[in-house]
């Protein structure tokens, strides 16, 4: 996971790393690889600046796994809840 720039460590077919804010970043690839399934646990301690350039990396991560941009996922979020 390059965003972060951390180790990723591998539980089966999850992998994992612990970077700033998250406690834990969990993620599966299901449905044929069609699926991405994505955990957090969140460091409620963690500092504000910390929080900051953690969302900031994740954002990225999103964008980068799944070829859609922030405005593109809620987009497709919101068409999906009106189904």
């Amino acid at each position: 996971m390059e965003c972060f720039g951390t180790e990723v460590k591998k539980e089966g077919d999850h992998y994992q790393i612990r970077y700033g804010a998250l406690r834990l970043l969990d993620v599966t690839i299901g449905g044929g690889g069609k699926t991405l399934i994505v955990r957090t646990e969140s460091d409620k301690d963690a500092s504000d600046e910390v929080i900051l350039d953690t969302n900031r990396r994740f954002r990225k991560y999103l964008d980068i796994v799944t070829g859609f941009s922030t405005k593109e996922r809620v987009k497709k979020a919101k068409s999906v809840e009106e189904a």
